[in-house]
C-alpha cells in the first residue's frame, strides 16, 4: 500500500510539475510577443519620422517627432539597435562636418538590419542590403 500512495504522489507531483511549467513558458511567448510587437510600433513611428528630418524637407516638428521616437527606443530596443541608432544619429548631426550621404546610407542600414534582426526578420540581402530614405522632392 505504501508503494501505492509514493507511486500517486510522484505522478501527481509530475503532473503538477509539467502543469506550472507550461503555463510558465506559455506566459513567457505570450510577453515576448507583446514585446516584440510594441518594439514594431516602435521601429516603424522611428522610421516614419525619418521621413520628416529629410534634407530640404526637414523642420522642426519633424526634428522633435524624431527625437521622441528615438528617445522611446531606449527604453524597449536591444542593444546592438541601440548602439546602431546612435551611430546613425552621430553622422546625422547637423555638429558632423564631415557628414556624408554614403555613410549615411550605410549607418541606415545598419540600423534598419539590426531593427529587423530583432524583429526575426531576414534581411535578405546581408550585409550588401542597402537602405534608401525617398523624398516627394520640393514642393513649386
Amino acid at each position: 500500500m505504501a508503494f501505492e500512495i509514493v507511486t500517486a504522489v510522484i505522478a501527481s507531483s509530475t503532473a503538477l510539475t509539467v502543469a506550472v511549467v507550461s503555463y510558465w513558458f506559455t506566459k513567457k511567448r505570450e510577453r515576448e510577443a507583446e514585446l516584440r510587437k510594441e518594439r514594431l510600433e516602435h521601429y516603424k513611428e522611428l522610421v516614419s519620422s525619418l521621413s520628416d528630418i529629410l534634407e530640404g524637407d526637414s523642420n522642426f516638428q519633424g526634428q522633435k517627432r524624431f527625437a521622441l521616437a528615438c528617445n522611446n527606443l531606449n527604453l524597449i530596443a536591444p542593444v546592438p539597435v541601440i548602439k546602431a541608432l546612435q551611430s546613425f544619429q552621430d553622422e546625422i548631426k547637423s555638429s558632423n562636418p564631415s557628414r556624408t550621404l554614403e555613410r549615411h546610407d550605410e549607418l541606415l542600414s545598419l540600423l534598419l538590419v539590426e531593427m529587423r534582426g530583432d524583429l526575426n526578420i531576414s534581411p535578405g540581402g546581408g550585409s550588401e542590403l542597402m537602405f534608401r530614405l525617398w523624398s516627394p522632392g520640393k514642393q513649386q
